[in-house]
C-alpha cells in the first residue's frame, strides 16, 4: 500500500536567460532543446539517480505550438536520454507552469503514487510571444466577463498602480534599480552560476558559442535613467521597460522526491514542500494574485507571514511585487525580498520562472541555516496567483549574527 509522503526539492538547474527576438542569444536555437540540456545537465549532476526511476517528467510552456509543443514532458525526456519507460506530460498555468509543474509531481509524490518526478518549464518568446496563436472566445469581451485589457500584462500592471495609488512610479523605479544592482552584485560573487546549464548557441552568421550567462541584465541602471523612460502601456502611465520584466528565453528543471527515494538514493535534498496555492483574481489586475495565494499557502501550513524568512517573488513587473510587499506590510527594501535580484533583471521566460524563484531560494537556504520557512510567489496571466512554501533541511534555529 502506497503511503503519503514528504516531498523534496532535492536540486534544480536552468539554462541562462536570453533576451527574446532575433537579436538574442537563442534565435537560432530550439526551444525543446533548451529543456533538453536543462535535463541533461540536472541528472548528470544527480548521476546517483537511476535514470529509469524517474515516475514522470512534467514540462510547462504557455505557448504550446511548433517546437514548443507535442507534449513536451515526454519528448524531451526522450531526447534528453532518459530510458523510453519514463512518461511525460505538458503544463499550461501562463507565468506559473513551471510552479505547476511541481506542485503537480509534488502532489503525486505526496500521496505516495511517484518516488521521483522531474518538473520545470520553457519558453522561447522570441519564437512563441505570449498569445500569438490563441483565438480568446469573443464571449469574453462581448459578455464583459473580462476587461479587453486584461490580455496585456503592461496593463494590468498600470491598473495597480491605479487603484493602489500610494504605490508609487517612484516606489517601482527604486525596486527596479535595485533588482539590476543585487542580481550583479550576485553574479560578481558567483552565486548563480553553479546552477547554470552552459548551453550552445549559434548567431545570425553560422558562428558558434557559448551561453553562460543571463543575457539581459542592466546593471548601470540608475534612478535618473529609469524616470526618463517611455510608459510603452499607456501616455503618461508609470510602468516602463526598467520596472517590468523583459521579453525572455529560457529553461528550467527540478527533481523532486519522496522520503523512500531520499533515503534509498542517499539524496541530500534542498528544500521540503509545506504548502502550496493558487488562487485567482480579476484578470484586469491579475497583478496582486499572489497576495490570496500566499494567505492560502500560509493557511495550510499552520504559518503566518511573520514565519517566513525569504522571499523569492517573481518581478513580473516592480509594482506587483510591490503590492504584495505593502498588503503584508513588509517594506519594498527588506533584506528577506529577492536576495539576488529577479525577473527585472534575470528575465521572465513565463512557465519556466516557478522552478527559476525555487533554485535561488533553495541557494539561499543552504546560507542560511537561520531561516526555517521561505515562499516562492508569482503572478499569472488572466488572474491568478501561486505560491509555495518551503522549509529549510538545514534550519538549526540559531539566529543569524549580525
Amino acid at each position: 500500500m502506497a503511503e503519503m509522503s514528504d516531498v523534496f526539492f532535492v536540486d534544480g538547474m536552468r539554462t541562462p536567460f536570453g533576451r527574446a527576438g532575433e537579436k538574442g542569444m537563442y534565435w537560432n536555437t530550439r526551444a525543446d532543446d533548451l529543456v533538453v540540456k536543462a535535463i541533461i545537465g540536472l541528472m548528470e549532476r544527480n548521476g546517483d539517480v537511476p535514470k529509469d526511476r524517474i515516475d514522470d517528467v512534467a514540462i510547462a510552456a504557455t505557448s504550446q505550438t511548433g517546437d514548443q509543443g507535442l507534449t513536451l514532458g515526454r519528448t524531451a525526456a526522450i531526447l534528453a536520454g532518459l530510458p523510453m519507460t519514463v512518461p511525460g506530460l505538458a503544463v499550461e498555468r501562463m507565468c506559473a507552469g513551471a510552479m505547476t509543474s511541481v506542485t503537480t509531481m509534488g502532489a503525486s509524490i505526496g500521496v505516495g503514487m511517484y518516488d521521483l518526478a522531474l518538473a520545470g518549464g520553457v519558453e522561447h518568446m522570441g519564437r512563441h510571444p505570449i498569445g500569438a496563436n490563441a483565438d480568446p472566445n469573443p464571449r469574453f469581451v462581448a459578455e464583459k466577463l473580462v476587461d479587453p485589457g486584461a490580455l496585456n500584462m503592461g496593463v494590468t500592471a498600470e491598473r495597480i498602480h491605479d487603484r493602489f495609488p500610494h504605490l508609487t512610479k517612484e516606489r517601482a523605479d527604486r525596486f527596479g534599480m535595485a533588482s539590476q544592482h543585487k542580481a550583479q552584485a550576485a553574479y560578481e560573487a558567483g552565486k548563480f552560476q553553479p546552477d547554470l546549464v552552459p548551453v550552445a548557441i549559434k548567431d545570425a552568421e553560422g558562428a558558434w558559442g557559448l551561453a553562460t550567462e543571463d543575457e539581459g541584465r542592466r546593471p548601470e541602471t540608475t534612478l535618473e535613467g529609469l524616470a526618463s523612460l517611455k510608459t510603452p502601456f499607456r501616455p503618461h502611465g508609470r510602468v516602463t521597460a526598467g520596472t517590468s520584466s523583459p521579453l525572455t528565453d529560457g529553461a528550467t528543471i527540478s527533481l523532486l522526491a519522496g522520503s523512500d527515494a531520499v533515503k534509498e538514493f542517499g539524496l541530500a535534498p534542498k528544500m521540503r514542500m509545506v504548502s502550496f496555492a493558487f488562487a485567482g483574481v480579476q484578470p484586469e489586475i491579475m497583478g496582486i494574485g499572489p497576495i490570496p495565494s500566499t494567505e492560502k499557502a500560509l493557511k495550510k501550513a499552520g504559518l503566518t507571514i511573520d514565519d517566513i524568512g525569504l522571499f523569492e517573488l517573481n518581478e513580473a513587473f516592480a509594482i506587483q511585487v510591490i503590492s504584495l510587499l505593502d498588503h503584508f506590510g513588509i517594506a519594498d527594501d527588506d533584506p528577506r525580498v529577492n536576495p539576488w535580484g529577479g525577473a527585472i533583471a534575470l528575465g521572465h521566460p513565463l512557465a519556466a520562472s516557478g522552478v527559476r524563484l525555487m533554485i535561488q531560494l533553495a541557494a539561499h537556504f543552504a546560507e542560511r541555516p537561520d531561516v526555517r520557512y521561505g515562499l516562492t510567489a508569482m503572478c499569472v496571466g488572466l488572474g491568478q496567483g501561486g505560491s509555495v512554501i518551503w522549509e529549510n533541511p538545514f534550519f538549526d534555529g540559531k539566529k543569524k549574527r549580525k
